[in-house]
């Protein structure tokens, strides 16, 4: 399938794409099924939506359930303002009863409704929901299940399973001038066509829409990531959910003004920049802000931060060079989640801060100039050092270790964008290969490990 710069950097809210944001879209996604139901929704009186696997365990500290019941409520992740979110859910839980199209008005209890299942996942994923429309007796009347699959993707049991028994190189039929599957597919139509890999997204991206609408929308994606830095570094106080963690990107940004960025005792600074712009965004994400998923939520600061870095801190910086940053980055990510994945209920954090960091270096790589081979190595390397990496968050919430883990991943996509400019794009370890590395790592990794609390810093850190 063919994964556009629009699927893989969406506007949404935090804390989380597949456990805030999925499943609002997959509650749109069974709302417009049970309008295809006929001579059943006389008898429907209440539904419910279990929750499995992934979803269950950190389903609390991602805000699952009230994103179900928002979804409920209508809401949608890329138009729902936060400042509306605790007033709507109030409301249901005063009223418990839905008002949805073509259906007589539901019961619904929020606290009873949305059914944390602790028990193994679904077979397909770990990241399942099973909805049930009930009648008066309590019998079901429907029941389906969508998995949110991370990044905001949700898909069905039937397209789930067509994805994972589809051969990679079933891929090359979408009708794109440039169906590239694989790094090097990319690299070999690039030549052929003697063409950037910016340049060949971007024909990708205009088979079904003006180009001007690619670029005002490249734009606006921007533009949001630009505003939540902005948002996050002028915020302070403590983060919702009960650890009790204080914002500190602010604090952090106002030192870094009066200090300057030139100051020759604070030569490192370009670090702390890197570091604060990651932070305001993941702060803001784990505040329940507007964010952009980049491939993700959990890791949505790193690629605002580099592309922020490129602004501000690389000579000859211009818009062109952001729609090139934004438009490479999207090509790494579609092939990473089309042969690996960017979930970490799937295969830890390698997939949510590896994946952004790989695709933040291969922008920045482009933007700065690089040849193809050059953006290839240069995702290559920033992916390969973050291979292995668990996705272990303390109390199921997306502060410890997340906000600070997107900052190393922005320093880290921005060594491996420099390592590789210095090179002339030929490297041992093709992009492909560490891939694969990184999707076998994560089929091989404890449970425990992928989004669960039930390993690592999640259980060795005594939450104060």
């Amino acid at each position: 399938m063919f994964i556009s710069v629009f699927d893989i950097f969406k506007i949404g809210i935090g804390p989380s794409s597949s456990h805030t944001v999925g499943p609002m879209v997959a509650v749109h996604r069974y709302l417009e099924r049970l309008k295809g139901l006929s001579g059943t929704e006389a008898d429907a009186r209440s539904i419910t939506v279990t929750l499995h696997g992934s979803l269950s365990f950190t389903g609390k500290g991602h805000a699952t359930d009230k994103a179900v019941c928002l979804g409920l409520l209508g809401a949608r992740p890329d138009s729902l303002d936060p400042d509306d979110v605790e007033p709507m859910l109030e409301k249901l839980q005063q009223d418990q009863r839905l008002i949805i199209e073509g259906m007589p008005d539901l019961h619904f209890d929020p606290a009873k409704d949305v059914i944390f299942d602790y028990g193994p996942s679904l077979p397909l994923h770990a990241n399942g929901m099973t909805f049930q429309l009930l009648d008066r007796s309590g019998k079901t009347i429907d029941s389906f299940v969508y998995y949110s699959v991370g990044g905001g993707f949700v898909v069905s049991e039937a397209e789930l399973r067509k994805t994972t028994n589809e051969p990679v190189n079933e891929l090359a039929r979408q009708e794109v001038p440039f169906p590239f599957a694989s790094a090097k597919q990319m690299l070999a139509m690039g030549r052929e066509a003697e063409l950037s890999i910016a340049e060949m997204k971007f024909q990708n991206e205009c088979a079904d829409k003006p180009a001007e609408d690619v670029e005002q929308g490249l734009d606006q994606l921007w533009s949001a990531m630009d505003s939540c830095i902005n948002r996050g570094i002028g915020q302070s106080g403590i983060l919702p959910g009960g650890l009790k963690v204080k914002r500190r990107a602010a604090d952090i940004y106002q030192k870094l003004i009066r200090e300057g960025r030139t100051n020759p005792p604070f030569e490192h600074s370009v670090v702390d920049w890197l570091g604060v712009y990651a932070m305001a965004v993941n702060e803001e994400n784990a505040a329940g802000g507007r964010v952009v998923t980049a491939p993700t939520n959990g890791a949505a600061g790193v690629i605002p931060a580099v592309t922020r870095y490129y602004l501000d801190h690389c000579p000859g910086a211009d818009q062109a060079g952001i729609r090139t940053f934004l438009l490479t980055a999207a090509a790494i990510g579609g092939i990473i989640k089309s042969n690996a994945s960017i979930s970490g209920a799937e295969v830890g954090c390698q997939g949510e801060v590896g994946s952004a960091s790989a695709m933040a270096a291969a922008g920045l790589c482009a933007a700065l100039g690089g040849t193809n081979e050059q953006i290839e190595n240069a995702a290559e390397i920033a992916l390969e050092h973050h291979l292995g990496m668990t996705c272990d968050p303390i109390a199921g919430l997306v502060q410890v270790p997340c906000i600070e883990r997107n900052a190393l991943g922005a320093v880290k996509a921005v060594t491996a964008a420099s390592l590789a400019l210095r090179g002339d794009g030929s490297h041992f370890v093709p992009l492909d290969g560490c891939i694969e590395t990184m999707r076998q790592t994560g089929m091989d990794m404890m449970e425990q490990y992928k989004e669960t609390s039930k390993g690592g810093l999640a259980v060795n850190i005594v939450e104060c």
